[in-house]
This record gives C-alpha cells, structure tokens and sequence, in this order.
C-alpha cells in the first residue's frame, strides 16, 4: 500500500491559480496540442498544464511505449504534487502497447487515481467509456495516419471491449498516399481537405456503422490560413456531414476530462462534449 498524501495546501482553494486544474502528457517528441484545445474550451475556471515524457532516442515505436509505461506514474505523482485536480494521457497506443487489456488499463487508472488522489484518464480507455455513455455498438475506424500495427492495435483494444469494428483503415489503405512512408512524411499535419475525404471514403465502406472513430491525434491545416487543427474541431460539421457521431480519441479525452471536473465546454461541439450540456 502506497503512503502517499497529495499536499494538504491543495485543499485550500484559495491557494490555487484555479478552481479547475488540468494536467496534460503526450508522448515523447510531441508538441502536443491537446492543452491549447482543452483550454480554448474551457470556462475562465479552468488551467491547464503539460509535461512532455522524455525518452532519448525516442522513435515512436509501440515497445518503447510499454517500456517507459512506468512513466505515467511519475508524471500523476508530479500533477498530484502541484495542485492538479484531473490528469489526462494524450496518445492513443498506449492503452494496447501495454499489454494489460482492457481491463488492465481500467484498473491501472483506477489504482493511480486512488494513489495520488487526482482521477487520471487515458485516451485509449476514455474512447471506450465514450462509446458505452453513447450506447454505441458498430463502429468504423478512420485509422488516418497509424500505421497498420498501430491501428490493428486499436481494433483489438476496442474489440476486447465488446464493440463491433466493421471496418477500419488508414490514408494508406484508402489510397490517399501510395505508400506508408509517405503518410509518416507528413509528421500527423495533413491539408483539411483530406479529413472530409477520409470520412466520406469511411462512410461508404460502412454506412451500417452507428459511429464513426477517427485515430490517434492527428491535425489538418485549414486553407484560410495554414493552422492545423485537431479532428475536435471539426466533429460538428462531420456529424452533420455523415448523420453520425463522430468520435475521435481527442474528443474521447476532453469528454472524459470535462466529465471529472463537472464542467461542460463553452464552444459548440459534437454530440459526444455537448452532451455534457445536458448533463450526460
């Protein structure tokens, strides 16, 4: 048993920045968004913070993912320690690089919540628990950018589960780019046109689906002005575009998160973050 105390200052909210406090972890090597999209969000309530993991030599490869597993502990000890009320894991592979299982994974969040007195939530699980709060059993898998061990990955993880995967596939697989290598050229940032394209190419290979995933946590430039913008922004449009939910493991996590705080997000969402609104 753990004899861990998360400091006593942090139930005093007068010495905190802010009510609601968030911290954010990405893989190594990522400068990762996810911070900048939950804030832009949020209610003035809420804060956030981030904390890359640092791996040397780092190169993206599911075994150094189950490697430095350990290392999300260190990074909810250090939150805990600095006044965060709810931390989130950015990156969808983790969950079935680790080897846990599913419900492996449910009791590792569980145990670190317990430990260090802050809920912490993993992308890969939150995509699970967003689909059972929807009451969602076929779904098809916009795999976008992972490579097939990466996304095959995924479909097991949501297999075991219990969700039906009719379809899943990558830019590769959809024939957007001629090979893998030239996907991964492209470093997660693709031109917005492709995201529309992607999920009408998804939605015709399974229009029996009763939602549509999108992977990982890529981002598409919008032609306006050059900014890259992660799948959350654009959930309501494909939503009215596809006649489906659309949810990604982006979206899956800012649920997840907002869930814990008792927050909603001010902007205006998909189904799955303006059902928060309404109190689901």
């Amino acid at each position: 048993m753990s004899d861990y105390q998360k400091p006593l200052k942090w139930q005093n909210p007068k010495v905190k920045l802010f009510p609601h406090q968030v911290g954010f972890t990405c893989p190594p090597q990522d400068f990762d968004a996810a911070p900048s999209d939950f804030i832009r969000m949020a209610p003035r309530s809420v804060g956030v913070h981030g904390w890359m993991l640092h791996v040397p030599d780092y190169a993206h490869r599911l075994d150094q993912r189950k490697h430095n597993f350990a290392m999300l502990e260190d990074f909810v000890e250090c939150m805990a320690n600095n006044g965060v009320d709810v931390c989130g894991q950015v990156g969808s592979n983790w969950v079935h690089a680790s080897g846990l299982g599913v419900d492996g994974i449910r009791d590792f969040c569980a145990r670190l919540s317990d430990v260090y007195e802050t809920p912490f939530h993993m992308a890969g699980y939150a995509m699970v628990e967003a689909l059972r709060a929807m009451n969602v059993e076929k779904v098809a898998l916009n795999a976008c950018y992972h490579p097939r061990s990466w996304y095959q990955g995924t479909v097991g993880f949501l297999k075991e589960a219990g969700f039906d995967v009719i379809w899943a596939g990558n830019f590769h697989d959809q024939g957007w780019f001629a090979t893998q290598e030239e996907v991964d050229d492209c470093i997660w940032c693709f031109d917005e046109d492709l995201l529309w394209s992607s999920f009408d190419y998804v939605a015709e290979q399974a229009p029996q689906a009763e939602a549509y995933l999108i992977n990982g946590m890529s981002n598409y430039r919008r032609p306006s002005d050059g900014l890259a913008q992660r799948p959350v922004h654009h959930d309501k449009a494909l939503e009215n575009r596809l006649g489906k939910p659309i949810i990604g493991h982006d979206t899956a996590l800012y649920w997840r998160l907002f869930k814990t705080l008792g927050l909603a997000p001010e902007t205006d969402q998909g189904r799955l973050l303006s059902s928060l609104k309404e109190g689901g």
